[in-house]
């Protein structure tokens, strides 16, 4: 069978990117003819290691270099590049023969059921129905948002499926008759567990306003003068760096945070941490938190939609915050921090919830997807 998944670039080492190549990966293992096409590639490898027998094609669209720009800029370039894309994508699905499209809900996601090469055509969404009016934006931009937000509601009814990634989220989207739950896999359950000893906690991700890293700098300013022998290493890259080293400085909090370049040995950030704190004003399903749970961390997360409540059972495993409530993270961390019986006894929690999301049960979903699409 082949799969042809769509996605921006492969090349960023943020949760759908990682996500992509589990998956990839695992089917390419299992027999399957994966084909990856991206739009802003620009020569760039994967951040992820792909199987050798992955192909990877680049459209050369570059939307990226639109990004930051005025409304009247992306306006007057969007609908050329949509043009363009179509074009190249058609051209590519037409020689390729795919048996299933799968879109990652990128720039393709509008034109992608009407090209017309025979296969099936599936669309994956990796945050939650709301990712839109989350972004925070104002004036204008906020009523392009809000208009998008409605017409992500057609685009999605036009796809042979629809996979969102939590019962929460499939709730949002109203009764549709393609949406169904796949949530993300851990594609490796580690024997081994954190000892949760080390004076440390660490956060995973993107320096966007997405993962709101500021907040959790907030947070660590109350409680660093108590803990002055703790460390918070912020794992990740970003236009939001500068941003984060000013607020980092303004603090006075440079020997205690530490903003790292991201890694491909994130296991062992995993296993030298006690603690994983994740500030996202939204999500799907984060990886980050999967993981965390796989080398038993307990977990302090803001409750965002999507994912977080999905992953955590307040109390049990770690704690819940209210969305943006930056003393309420600092507390709970401080919970954490103080007692490390307490956050031993969670780690314990967090392994076993880890295994509903092991790849093989997983997985094995995604290949009945695909095969079902296959015989319609």
């Amino acid at each position: 069978m082949k799969i042809i998944y769509c996605i921006a670039c492969t090349c960023h080492s943020g949760g759908m990117e990682r996500v992509l190549a589990n998956k990839a990966n695992y089917l390419a293992r299992h027999g399957y003819e994966i084909v990856v096409v991206t739009t802003d590639q620009r020569g760039a490898q994967p951040f992820f290691l792909l199987e050798p027998g992955i192909r990877c094609i680049d459209l050369g669209i570059n939307y990226d270099e639109n990004n930051g720009k005025s409304l009247l800029n992306k306006l007057l370039h969007y609908p050329l590049k949509q043009c363009r894309h179509k074009k190249r994508l058609k051209a590519v699905l037409m020689t390729e023969r795919p048996d299933v499209t799968v879109s990652m809900f990128n720039n393709d996601a509008g034109f992608i059921p009407g090209i017309k090469d025979g296969s099936a055509k599936l669309l994956e969404i990796h945050f939650s129905k709301f990712k839109r009016l989350q972004y925070g934006r104002k004036g204008l931009w906020r009523l392009a948002d809000r208009w998008r937000s409605k017409q992500d509601e057609r685009t999605v009814r036009k796809f042979d499926r629809f996979v969102v990634l939590t019962e929460e989220d499939k709730g949002y989207w109203g009764n549709l008759p393609n949406i169904m739950v796949i949530p993300n896999a851990i594609s490796d359950i580690p024997a081994g567990t954190a000892l949760l000893e080390n004076k440390r906690v660490i956060a995973v991700g993107r320096y966007t306003y997405q993962k709101g890293f500021e907040r959790l700098v907030d947070a660590w300013h109350l409680l660093a003068s108590r803990f002055p022998d703790w460390k918070l290493d912020i794992i990740g890259d970003g236009e939001e760096r500068p941003l984060l080293e000013q607020r980092i400085h303004a603090y006075g909090l440079d020997r205690q945070v530490t903003l790292t370049r991201p890694t491909q040995e994130i296991d062992k950030a995993y296993m030298e941490a006690s603690i994983l704190a994740s500030s996202s004003r939204y999500e799907g399903l984060p990886m980050v938190l999967l993981e965390a749970q796989a080398f038993g961390l307990p977990i302090v997360a803001f409750q965002c939609k999507c994912g977080p409540k999905d992953i955590v059972s307040d109390g049990i495993n770690g704690y819940l915050v209210p969305e943006g409530d930056i003393a309420g993270m600092a507390q709970r961390l401080e919970i954490l921090m103080k007692d490390e019986a307490l956050r031993k006894r969670m780690g314990l929690k967090t392994k076993e919830s880890a295994l509903r999301f092991n790849e093989e049960v997983i997985m094995k979903k995604w290949m009945y997807t695909f095969q079902t699409l296959k015989e319609r």
